[in-house]
């Protein structure tokens, strides 16, 4: 029978070689047109400095600290040097090939005294980032100051900003808790950003549908407004239009299901059957709508140009207004009892559907009746579903919004008429 100890340090010497050989392979693809000899470092190098860092650490117990770290600074000097060489040869000053070596060395040793599933992730992490370079330099390239400026915006909010928030309700109400409200406030951002992203990525003009269903990521109202004006302005029909709004009306459904499944999955029961119900209905009028559209010009439209959303002051704004429909909502079920709650979601709704949702879950994770959010957020959902219709007339018309409307009606028939004979029977396997 094998020694344990014996076959636990070959299978972590063996992880060692691995990672070198893995990283070796990509810097000698990306060399292969240098000839032999030309090169520092190729497969069988990186593969011979991953085994020599297990080694190394493997020989602690034997050489202690103070021969492990002369052994790893006899290393880094010999690789120093010959990389110096090989810089001075092509005239190349980049030290990520010296690095990454190094860092294979490192992965080696660590292979072997640490957690092989960390050594192993680093390892194709470190393969990747380098296999990866033209990629990464080409979206460097292309990146604007705005879409920088919010992706720093979502790391402050989430590492400086999150952690020095009181985790504790501040309020009179025990309502709002400061880490929990800015959590939320930094998915709804993320998301958005998301979106926005997406809508880059696809790059040239991909047409009405893609730019709407990219595009309600960060706001389906926006898309709804918008495709009004471009069929005002005979940029696209109004058929094209109403089914890019109904593909943008299923994103955003689908959108709050996610959001109520991530942040109050105690509601999930009561709404993913009738949300699912919904948004396969927006999608089949969607492309009903698109299929018959026979006799208009079906050219590409173009994608919707969309800002970037992440602004401090947006962020600030959607804070604020979710603390507000949080402490709002708790006022209410406190005076008027849980019914309150229902023709509170159907107001607040006419202005984010997003935020009811949010509230919902916070208030149903402070003890209200999990079925009562779960309609709060139906009916929040079904009136911004409908207040688009009238976005839709006064900015594209009444062909327009009556397209869009037929859409709508069938997505809330459909729908209801889960909720009604599906969710029943569905609550108590998902509860």
């Amino acid at each position: 029978m094998p020694d344990p100890i014996l076959l636990d340090l070959f299978q972590r010497l063996g992880l060692a070689l691995g990672i070198g050989f893995l990283v070796g392979v990509e810097r000698e693809w990306k060399h292969r047109e240098i000839p032999e000899g030309q090169r520092a470092a190729g497969v069988r190098t990186h593969a011979i400095i991953g085994l020599t860092g297990g080694v190394s650490a493997a020989l602690l117990p034997a050489i202690g600290s103070l021969g492990f770290a002369a052994l790893t600074i006899g290393f880094a000097a010999a690789l120093l040097a010959f990389k110096l060489r090989e810089s001075l040869v092509d005239q190349d000053i980049s030290v990520t090939g010296t690095i990454g070596a190094l860092l294979v060395f490192a992965l080696g040793a660590y292979a072997v005294v640490g957690d092989v599933r960390i050594a192993a992730a680093c390892g194709v992490a470190l393969a990747g980032m380098l296999a990866f370079k033209e990629a990464i330099h080409t979206w460097i390239d292309n990146l604007t100051w705005k879409e920088l400026r919010s992706a720093l915006l979502i790391l402050a909010a989430t590492a400086i900003a999150l952690p020095l928030l009181p985790d504790r309700t501040i309020d009179p109400w025990e309502t709002i808790n400061p880490r929990e409200l800015w959590l939320l406030t930094i998915l709804v951002a993320g998301a958005s950003f998301a979106g926005y992203v997406a809508v880059r990525l696809l790059g040239g003009d991909v047409g009405v549908l893609a730019g709407a269903a990219a595009g309600a990521v960060v706001s389906s109202t926006v898309v709804t407004a918008e495709l009004g004006r471009r069929v005002r302005a005979g940029e696209t029909t109004a058929q094209v239009a109403a089914a890019a709004a109904a593909l943008a009306a299923a994103v955003s459904v689908a959108r709050v299901g996610i959001l109520v499944a991530v942040t109050a999955a105690i509601i999930v029961p009561e709404v993913a059957p009738a949300l699912a119900a919904a948004t396969l209905a927006f999608v089949v009028a969607a492309f009903a709508l698109r299929w018959f559209d026979r006799r208009e010009d079906k050219t590409d439209a173009g994608r919707e140009q969309l800002q970037s959303p992440l602004y401090l002051w947006s962020v600030v704004q959607f804070a604020a207004f979710l603390g507000a429909v949080i402490i709002i909502g708790r006022l209410i079920e406190d005076a008027f009892g849980q019914a309150g709650l229902l023709p509170f979601a159907a107001t607040a709704g006419l202005a984010d559907v997003d935020a009811v949702a949010l509230a919902a879950g916070s208030l149903v994770r402070g003890g209200l009746d999990p079925a009562v959010g779960g309609h709060a957020v139906l009916i929040a959902v079904l009136v911004n579903t409908f207040s688009k219709a009238a976005i839709g007339f006064v900015t594209g018309g009444w062909r327009y919004a009556a397209l869009y409307a037929g859409a709508a009606t069938a997505a809330a028939l459909a729908g209801a008429a889960v909720w009604f004979f599906v969710t029943p029977l569905v609550t108590p396997m998902l509860g």
